[in-house]
């Protein structure tokens, strides 16, 4: 379809142009344009850059010199002498005015834009944006150059001291203040930085403005009411100031938030920096909240305010918490559960502390992560020397004790007995987060182990689900992998013993006699993997002969159900349930098979004396093991009548000699109130250490044993990947490979590359001792 030109018809430029300035003149007097008059502006316009050479620009000029007409009409409306203040009203007004007719005008003159676009590059033929239609430009730049830059002086003072009204707490017009601020804003004489005029002059006279305000009166203030009333008053102009900025100055610039934060700490806090800062102690120790949260606005603003008050928390939660354990230190070192207790109290109360005064700001919680590692890896209250043998550092006793806590909430005891299973969760996920500071992770985790065993072996969990749980838990926060596989294998160990329990019995009581098959019934079978819970250290150790009999079938129908298996017998690992039958009661005594072993010695006679040595060839025990077997049953706590009695004095067992005296006590009884009770069950296992009889210093010899061979592993594995490394890198990436079990210390390391040197596994440079390089 062909379109015909309507300007062939008699209609010219002029013509149609004296009809559109009608309503141009209509709009920029604010009357009222009816809806055909505006839609006809549309049509008008369009026609002229059509059919109309040069059309564009023709519109262009006309249109300029009207807006110029109409632009100095208002500029003579402002007043050119006296305030102002009525300057500044006056301008405003018209320029309210003017604005809302910037943003309705161009909107008919968008077909001007189209003829520029068509000389374009193809890739650039996009429709402008509002903001730079050309017609919006032409009329703020006239505007500008008109009006605005004839009294932007006069307006910026007028508006200046609109805020200084305002920063004395006075009423004042915020509208006058905003809008001479988007005149800045908006009328730009230099294209390419258009936030230019702003800067230069607005908001420089405005951070001058800022900064005499406050110069004067912060000294005054100091003087007249002191530090502790100055940082409140610090404060609050603070959030003033940014609260009035975000009113006064262009938002969304991030130059101008910086340079504002910066303008306001220099009049406010840079000039009192030490002694606002020097207040943190004495805050943190009243709990003074409200003003270490004033503090915390300012001074983590500036690099040396937040690296100094990071500094001051750290020191005193260090220093606060090592004193409140040196001041209970008699009753945590010997009470786990109020060392635990305590332990958390301090970490949920520093916690609170960062949370509410410091905005729970993840630098600050590194600083209390920090300063509460120290406390919990500490040894000024108690130490385990774990290296005697190895003259290494002394290390604290907290994973110990952690194990010891563990143990009393997993094992049938007072504790756990005393507690809902939602408290036992609970305090469990209490120590996994001490945990999570624990620097020698693998001291607790053999120690954990140690207590699991036992637990497992004597049956006095009291939750299975909670001990796998717990393991789970362990692998999360990144407990010692090896260990973590040893507890699930441990845990998956007593569940598959059901089935070969069963299996075991039901063989035996098909091939045996009666005798037989009633001793077995009666026992309960745990065959455990060696790679998991060790190889016990097996000693002679003679026992009842029906167990002894027994034990030989059990072996042998083991070995025919798995061939190949071959079955340690773990004398330590055992425990018996016997009766005993006296003038005052029958009584079930648990006792572990070393007890069971002295015990059976006196079983053929009962009023028998025995000395040492005669208990020694009939039980085929170590000096140690009788001694320690001996002092369990002649001075057992919880008795006050004992099982056995001697005539050995004092009760010490380095004063037992090979003709030490002991007998059956025939007036053995379980008391109650002061009564002895006719039945009764007691354990008298006690705390005997069921793996291995393990001493505390063999456990500590262990560990120390097995780091050495962890060091060795990851130093071949970092020489192997390196092939030549220098000594202070090789000790730093060491510390990073082994920091999840334990820290080595620089003796450790020296001595195990001594050691790998001396093997042939690596060797020093020829020029630089320093330097190490592999060895194939």
């Amino acid at each position: 379809m062909l379109l015909s030109n309507p300007f062939l018809s008699g209609k010219t430029f002029d013509s149609e142009w004296k009809n559109a300035l009608k309503t141009i003149k209509s709009m920029l007097n604010q009357t009222n344009v009816p809806q055909p008059e505006w839609q006809a502006l549309f049509e008008i316009m369009n026609g002229l850059v059509t059919w109309i050479d040069n059309g564009s620009e023709r519109i262009a000029a006309e249109l300029t010199k009207e807006l110029e007409k109409h632009i100095v009409a208002s500029a003579k409306s402002l007043p050119t002498q006296g305030d102002d203040h009525a300057l500044l009203t006056a301008y405003v007004h018209e320029w309210v005015n003017y604005m809302l007719m910037v943003d309705y005008l161009p909107k008919p003159f968008y077909f001007l834009t189209r003829n520029t676009n068509n000389k374009m590059h193809p890739a650039a033929k996009r429709p402008p944006t509002f903001n730079q239609n050309p017609v919006r430009q032409n009329m703020l730049s006239t505007w500008y150059r008109l009006v605005f830059n004839n009294v932007k002086q006069r307006l910026l003072k007028a508006a200046m001291e609109l805020i200084r009204k305002d920063r004395e707490g006075e009423h004042v017009e915020k509208f006058l203040i905003e809008n001479v601020r988007k005149s800045f804003v908006e009328l730009y004489p230099n294209e390419t930085e258009p936030l230019e005029l702003y800067r230069q002059e607005y908001e420089k006279a405005y951070y001058e403005n800022l900064a005499s305000f406050y110069q004067c009166r912060t000294a005054d203030y100091m003087e007249k009411h002191g530090i502790l009333s100055y940082i409140a008053y610090a404060d609050k102009k603070l959030m003033e100031e940014l609260d009035r900025a975000s009113k006064y100055l262009e938002r969304g610039n991030a130059d101008t938030e910086a340079t504002l934060l910066q303008k306001c700490l220099e009049v406010l806090y840079n000039n009192y920096e030490e002694q606002i800062l020097a207040e943190c102690v004495p805050l943190i120790k009243a709990n003074d909240i409200e003003k270490l949260q004033m503090i915390y606005r300012v001074a983590h603003r500036t690099a040396n305010g937040n690296k100094t008050m990071k500094d001051t928390l750290f020191h005193y939660i260090r220093r606060e918490g090592l004193d409140q354990m040196i001041q209970n230190a008699e009753a945590i070192s010997s009470d786990c559960d109020k060392y635990v207790e305590q332990l958390l109290e301090m970490h949920g109360r520093f916690t609170r502390l960062v949370k509410e005064a410091f905005n729970n700001d993840s630098k600050y919680l590194t600083e209390r992560d920090k300063a509460f590692k120290e406390i919990v890896n500490s040894t000024e209250v108690f130490k385990l020397d774990v290296s005697k043998n190895y003259k290494g550092p002394v290390e604290s006793r907290s994973p110990e004790l952690l194990a010891i806590y563990c143990d009393q909430l997993l094992r049938k005891s007072a504790v756990s007995k005393r507690l809902t299973s939602e408290e036992v969760d609970e305090k469990l996920n209490n120590i996994i987060l001490v945990l999570k500071y624990v620097q020698n992770k693998d001291v607790f985790m053999r120690f954990h182990k140690l207590h699991l065993s036992r637990r497992l072996i004597l049956e006095t969990t009291s939750d299975q689900e909670k001990e796998e749980t717990l393991v789970r838990q362990f692998r999360e926060i990144g407990m010692p992998a090896d260990y973590v596989n040893k507890l699930s294998r441990m845990l998956q160990d007593i569940e598959i013993n059901k089935d070969t329990n069963s299996a075991i019995k039901r063989t035996i009581c098909q091939n045996n006699n009666n005798d037989t098959i009633s001793i077995v019934d009666m026992m309960s079978l745990k065959i455990l993997n060696v790679g998991a819970w060790g190889k016990s250290r097996y000693n002679q150790v003679t026992l009842p002969r029906e167990i002894e009999d027994c034990s030989n079938e059990i072996q042998e129908v083991y070995k025919r159900m798995h061939v190949g298996r071959k079955l340690y017998w773990s004398p330590h690992m055992s425990s018996a349930t016997i009766v005993i039958n006296n003038t005052n009661g029958k009584y079930d005594l648990d006792v572990s098979a070393l007890q069971l072993s002295v015990l059976n010695a006196f079983n053929n006679r009962p009023t028998a004396q025995l000395t040492f040595d005669d208990l020694k060839i009939a039980t085929e025990l170590l000096d140690a093991d009788l001694n320690r077997t001996l002092m369990s049953l002649v001075a057992f706590p919880k008795l006050k009548r004992q099982l056995l009695l001697t005539n050995c004095q004092p009760l010490v067992p380095k004063n037992f000699t090979d003709s030490t005296l002991f007998w059956i006590n025939g007036d053995f009884g379980i008391t109650k109130n002061e009564k002895i009770q006719p039945r009764g069950r007691l354990n008298l296992i006690g705390r005997l250490n069921v793996i291995a009889d393990a001493t505390t210093d063999q456990e500590c010899d262990e560990v120390i044993r097995l780091r050495c061979f962890r060091l060795q592993e990851a130093i071949i594995k970092i020489m192997k990947a390196r092939r030549k490394i220098s000594s202070a890198q090789l000790e730093v990436e060491l510390v990073e490979q082994l920091k999840h079990m334990f820290l080595p210390s620089k003796k450790l390391i020296k001595e195990q590359i001594e050691w790998l040197i001396d093997n042939k596994y690596m060797a020093r440079d020829e020029n630089d001792m320093n330097i190490f390089s592999y060895t194939t």
